[in-house]
């Protein structure tokens, strides 16, 4: 099979612990060629959706991980299946990208996560359809709305809906004295909306990340917790990665969405948990593959490429 990963560009990837890179490592292994682009080179001509695309061959050596072939224009309908791994932040650039690609499924592409799923699921929002797993949680762009949650909370997270990797979300205690400016920009002065929450004191075992794949429960999730003096548990913000058998909880809260998204075109879902509550539905680029695999030893990529090869054999024995 031929299939097309859509990321960052490849000098921003970080081998030893990207899961776009873990995932194309295992289709190569499997003897599938790999092909990458960015979110620039796809274009609409003529009603076909194309894109510049790249073949690759990837090392098992971290620090020298890729050699790039030849580039081409290619239709994306042209590859087995297309793979988008764009990291947010979900702006219009992105949103332009799902319709191209919505438009390259209707000319016959199979699109993963599909195109229209995640423009349905904004990954701070998502978490509403299972209200019986949230904190306390409160969207608004009014700032009366917004003081009248922290004084009710007393100690809140406010956060913005477009982001990723913990940027831009900002614990908010109701005695803080940068309270009133931190919701006014927050919230662009009531321009933007944004999303408050309960403060977990459970952050400090972890922010778990639980994976969803093809509508299977990975059994072990990533606490992410947080360095000294951090509220935020994400890799990116300096969190360490601890990888855990998932408890009780963890798997009612997985066993009860993995059906609802995979029957919506979500291969590939990213739970965010902290404590018993769940607080986000991650379905852009879900990461923490390669931490798990190293811990445990479960393999992560070959379950994904697993269920990418079922629903590429699905699709072929509808057409």
């Amino acid at each position: 099979m031929q299939f097309l990963f859509v990321i960052d560009p490849l000098d921003s990837l970080k081998a030893y612990k990207d899961s776009s890179i873990t995932m194309m490592r295992e289709a190569q292994r499997r003897g599938h060629a790999v092909w990458v682009c960015e979110q620039t080179g796809i274009a609409a001509d003529a009603g076909e959706i194309s894109a510049r695309v790249t073949p690759i061959q990837l090392t098992n050596q971290d620090d020298d991980w890729v050699r790039c072939g030849t580039p081409s224009q290619r239709t994306l309908r042209s590859f087995d299946a297309v793979i988008n791994r764009k990291d947010p932040p979900f702006d219009l650039e992105y949103v332009t990208t799902t319709w191209l690609l919505s438009a390259a499924e209707r000319a016959g592409a199979c699109v993963v996560n599909s195109p229209q799923a995640v423009r349905d699921h904004n990954e701070k929002l998502a978490i509403l359809e299972f209200a019986q797993f949230n904190a306390p949680t409160l969207v608004t762009r009014d700032a009366q709305q917004i003081h009248a949650f922290i004084e009710a909370q007393r100690d809140v997270v406010i956060k913005r809906l477009d982001t990723m990797g913990g940027e831009n979300i900002f614990r908010i205690r109701n005695d803080d004295p940068n309270r009133n400016a931190i919701v006014e920009i927050m919230s662009l002065g009531g321009a933007r909306s944004v999303m408050v929450q309960a403060y977990l004191p459970e952050i400090v075992d972890g922010d778990k990340r639980i994976l969803l794949i093809g509508g299977k429960v990975v059994p072990y999730a990533l606490a992410r917790i947080p360095k000294a003096g951090e509220t935020r548990g994400n890799l990116a913000a300096g969190g360490r990665g601890e990888a855990r058998a998932l408890s009780d909880r963890d798997r009612l809260i997985a066993q009860t969405i993995a059906p609802i998204v995979a029957a919506r075109g979500l291969l590939l879902v990213g739970l965010d948990v902290i404590g018993a509550c769940l607080t986000e539905v991650n379905v852009t680029s879900p990461t923490c593959f390669r931490e798990i695999t190293d811990q445990t030893g479960f393999d992560v990529a070959a379950l994904f490429i697993d269920a990418l090869e079922e629903q590429v054999k699905a699709r072929a024995s509808q057409q």
